[in-house]
């Protein structure tokens, strides 16, 4: 794979490509971003995971999942870790005891607090070199490339 700073010797009409800068750009976003968030001891997912509780509110570990875009059996060790650090919490659900309810405590409020804050300074680290209104156009033009793939 060609680093991002030799793009220069990548022929033009593949550097033209939207697909293939769309692919560029997820790579080095994924990268600065899981990058951070290992400096803060968490990983993407558990960003996911806190803010799907936090905004949504407690679910099973299957609406989790369909929440978050966390496939079943890795939101599973996603949990326990949180669990283990005291962001979450395991509690039966009383409708179905078979599964557990997940709910964010006290404790993973404040972490999501602090992540937020990192996730918005490397959202900036991200996108510096354009301005706030082309940062709110870049957002609404992959917003509707996102939702039309969806559909497809």
């Amino acid at each position: 794979m060609t680093d991002a700073m030799d793009e220069q010797d990548t022929p033009a009409r593949l550097r033209g490509l939207p697909s293939r800068m769309l692919s560029m750009v997820a790579m080095q976003a994924d990268r600065l971003v899981s990058e951070g968030l290992a400096r803060a001891d968490a990983r993407k997912w558990h960003y996911a995971a806190l803010v799907a509780l936090r905004e949504s509110g407690p679910a099973s570990q299957a609406e989790l999942s369909k929440r978050t875009g966390i496939y079943r059996s890795d939101l599973v060790a996603v949990l326990n870790e949180l669990a283990e650090r005291g962001y979450v919490e395991r509690t039966p659900d009383l409708a179905d005891r078979r599964r557990n309810v997940i709910t964010v405590t006290e404790q993973g409020r404040r972490h999501l607090s602090r992540l937020d804050k990192l996730i918005t300074s490397l959202q900036d680290d991200l996108l510096a070199p354009l301005t706030q209104p082309e940062r709110e156009q870049l957002t609404a033009l992959l917003a509707r490339v996102l939702e039309h793939l969806s559909r497809s």
